[in-house]
């Protein structure tokens, strides 16, 4: 999802704290071109057609294969990418793309007005499995009347209507007249981005390659590898033994075991709080959870300062809403649920839960209050946070159990059809606050995001004002009730935002940290001749 969907304004200023680039003695290089990255996922590709997508594997493949017609620059403005420049009506209800001449698809064929066309009617054909399909049902008209020209018609203001074309434009020769889920481009994508797709190894490794035809040059990097690594402490030890040039560090990593002159020789650290924030989600389908009293009791129970200490290290803030606390969005004025067993244990009495057998587990009509968490494998902190929470909330009479599942697994056994009691898991951000995906009750379907299936009315409303809405101010007020009823209603317990702890190895110059992170000027990374590791 060149996505993704989940959306707050950062204005963060740069990396608040990363090692200098350069060494003493060192001195800057010109760019070359050459070498490979090699870089780790902890879980499989799920599919390489953005359109039927979820996951953050897929994710990070399909942002170097494919373009959207816009994109975010480093500071998080809209600037064109396939599109060359655009025009939107004085209603706001029309723009008009003029795109890119001369660029061509990987196998040659023209880019041209008639693949946006066809992109956008993919993500319209009710026989498409996407949950990405509701920017693309809010344009009444779409119109390809020149081969480099794209005009899209709303019959409502639609305020992610600009943002929601960075979507990434899919092959149109290659896909009409296919059946989409059986197409080969799942696993051997074509697309017009920076590099191309080589091979992929089920399980083990994943390769692209430079696309010399870039139309914004071919990028310095030859090559990147993605290895396929389900443990973050299995990729920090490839990473020292030089099988890895790059990977996110746990707190820990960060914190204790990078802190030697001999690592920083070798590699740039950078921390800036992350797009994204973690949380403790509720089936709301099960009855267990039904009742918000409940959900605000496991809340209190909660002590997320205790997880944000003893998980994250420090490195990281409480979260509230699904906003980040530094986004023109964010309220920090919603209601917050410190941690209070006592008051834990008065809700849960409130909504009938009482330990009426002596056993240390609340029960009510026969049923124990008993549920499992389910979360990914391969990501130590979400283990660890559901540890401390069932530890807690044994404490308030709760029994929780926990299964740690493998990647792909945990997506089509338990998530999509929602099939679980309560996970730990993430969202990924960008600036665009729109949350329609997630929240509405129209997205409770399979394999669309609201699985927790949360639906209430209010919220539906304010999603649809706030989508409908292009004053700043307006949308504020818009968004700090939506995040409001959030926090009454907790449907998640929303417990951090972690700080980003990337490392990139140190022989790699271009790294430019801003405001969108150390990955926006990839195709601007290189490797000085000399330094290079892998000259074929």
């Amino acid at each position: 999802m060149r996505l993704f969907f989940l959306c707050c304004l950062l204005l963060f200023a740069g990396c608040r704290d990363r090692e200098p680039l350069l060494l003493e003695g060192e001195t800057p290089t010109l760019p070359v071109s050459g070498d490979t990255f090699i870089e780790a996922s902890i879980g499989e590709p799920s599919n390489l057609l953005p359109v039927l997508a979820s996951d953050s594997a897929s994710a990070d493949i399909s942002a170097l294969v494919y373009n959207g017609l816009i994109r975010y620059d480093k500071n998080l403005n809209l600037e064109g990418e396939l599109a060359e420049s655009w025009k939107i009506s004085e209603d706001n209800l029309t723009i008009t793309f003029h795109l890119r001449k001369n660029v061509r698809w990987h196998d040659g064929a023209p880019f041209t007005s008639a693949d946006v066309l066809y992109t956008y009617q993919l993500y319209t054909d009710p026989k498409t499995p996407t949950a990405y399909a509701e920017s693309y049902r809010q344009v009444a008209r779409a119109e390809a009347p020149d081969p480099y020209i794209f005009k899209v018609t709303y019959d409502k203001p639609y305020a992610p209507a600009l943002a929601s074309w960075g979507v990434s434009i899919l092959p149109r020769h290659l896909l009409v007249g296919t059946e989409i889920t059986k197409s080969p481009l799942s696993r051997k994508p074509v697309g017009t981005g920076p590099y191309r797709f080589v091979d992929w190894k089920p399980g083990e490794s994943l390769v692209l390659e430079a696309n010399p035809d870039y139309f914004e040059g071919s990028p310095y990097i030859r090559r990147v590898l993605y290895r396929v690594i389900p443990d973050l402490s299995t990729q920090f030890l490839e990473l020292q033994s030089g099988g890895l040039d790059f990977m996110g560090l746990t707190p820990i990593q960060y914190q204790t075991q990078t802190d030697t002159l001999a690592f920083k020789r070798r590699f740039n650290k950078y921390r800036y709080l992350a797009f994204g924030y973690s949380y403790l989600g509720y089936n709301l389908k099960r009855p267990l959870f039904q009742d918000k009293r409940v959900r605000q009791a496991i809340a209190h129970a909660i002590d997320k300062q205790e997880i944000i200490d003893g998980v994250l290290l420090g490195l990281g803030q409480a979260a509230t809403g699904p906003y980040k606390p530094d986004t023109w969005v964010y309220n920090p004025q919603v209601k917050r649920y410190p941690y209070d067993p006592a008051r834990a244990r008065e809700l849960l009495a409130e909504a009938g839960w009482r330990d009426t057998d002596g056993d240390g587990v609340l029960d009510r009509e026969g049923h124990r209050f008993s549920f499992t968490i389910v979360t990914n494998q391969g990501n130590d902190l979400r283990v660890k946070s559901a540890e401390i929470i069932q530890r807690r909330l044994q404490e308030i009479g709760i029994e929780v159990k926990i299964r740690v599942i493998e990647w792909a697994s945990f997506l089509k056994e338990f998530i999509n059809p929602g099939n679980f009691d309560a996970t730990i898991l993430g969202w990924t951000g960008g600036p665009e606050p729109d949350q329609y995906n997630i929240w509405h009750s129209s997205k409770t379907g399979p394999r669309e995001l609201n699985f927790i299936g949360f639906n209430h009315a209010e919220v539906d409303d304010l999603l649809e004002r706030g989508r409908r809405t292009f004053d700043q101010a307006e949308r504020k007020v818009i968004y700090d009730r939506f995040q409001e009823v959030l926090a009454e209603e907790q449907p998640y317990t929303f417990l951090y935002v972690s700080d980003a702890l990337p490392v990139v190895a140190r022989r790699f110059r271009g790294v430019e940290p801003s405001p969108a992170g150390i990955r926006h000027n990839f195709i601007k990374w290189y490797v000085p001749e000399e330094e290079q590791k892998y000259l074929k």
